[in-house]
């Protein structure tokens, strides 16, 4: 049989077209505002008011760190906790390893700590500034000119869904926001809703359901901007990820079938050129 060029550059220009259509069939666009953080006016510079904040609290279950200083060092050393524990690497810093911090003082559901020669002493619902003051006049009686640092060892927040780095962090600050969160967990995927992150707080014997628009400067103004204790961060993915996680499984058996054409029409053509 004869090799004919127009034949030949006819079939190739149909196999071009065939391969086009199996990308747009497997592949799908997504918006730029839809992945953008913080739209708003498009000036240089604006300013927002900060109409909330937090303060985070002293809850029960809280385990708080109490360390105690005064002019006699070894009076001192009574009152703290010399013990020690390591926990996991899931922290605010993102050095590997294990991390050795205080044991500390559990507050009980009472909203007590038991302190040595100062018996039980009411927490809950101090700051944990506020709560040194109070501990620190107790000791008055025991130590002279006493110091008091108080600090909370689990305050954690988890992160799920369509982030990089989904995990529970430990936060040392006591005071964090949503997109810090966001940035130790690696920020979102491509795929990650950033209109419809889910945050889930337990508080006041009552669960909270929230849902934040990352794309708009409301964000800022929300009463979850600011994250409590144990609250949990859930990035849903986007419907494009479930139609086209969706859509792969349903069109493999198209795939193959259409692939496994074009490779016996490439065999003919061969076999139509010799």
């Amino acid at each position: 049989m004869t090799f004919n060029p127009r034949k030949l550059t006819k079939v190739a220009g149909i196999l071009l077209l065939s391969y086009i259509a199996i990308i747009i069939v497997t592949t799908s666009c997504v918006s730029p505002k839809s992945i953008v953080y913080f739209q708003g006016d498009s000036t240089r510079y604006s300013s927002q008011e900060i109409k909330q904040t937090y303060v985070p609290k002293i809850q029960p279950s809280d385990i708080l760190s109490i360390i105690v200083g005064s002019l006699n060092t070894e009076a001192s050393e009574v009152f703290n906790t010399p013990n020690q524990f390591t926990t996991a690497s899931t922290n605010y810093s993102s050095m590997g390893g294990p991390r050795v911090q205080p044991l500390g003082y559990l507050v009980d559901i009472d909203g007590n700590i038991e302190i040595p020669l100062l018996g039980k002493v009411k927490v809950a619902g101090m700051t944990t500034n506020v709560a040194a003051d109070s501990i620190r006049a107790r000791l008055q009686n025991f130590l002279k000119e006493p110091s008091v640092i108080v600090r909370n060892l689990n305050f954690k927040v988890s992160v799920l869904g369509e982030v990089k780095l989904p995990a529970v962090y430990v936060i040392p600050d006591e005071k964090i926001t949503l997109p810090e969160v966001l940035s130790l967990a690696g920020d979102l995927t491509i795929y990650g809703n950033r209109s419809n992150v889910m945050i889930i707080r337990e508080e006041n014997g009552k669960r909270e359901y929230a849902r934040l628009d990352l794309t708009s400067r409301e964000v800022f103004d929300s009463p979850y901007y600011y994250l409590h204790k144990n609250d949990l961060i859930y990035v849903e993915p986007v419907k494009a990820r479930m139609l086209d996680t969706d859509s792969r499984i349903r069109t493999v058996p198209l795939i193959v079938t259409i692939v496994g054409g074009i490779s016996t029409l490439g065999i003919l053509i061969l076999n139509l050129t010799k």
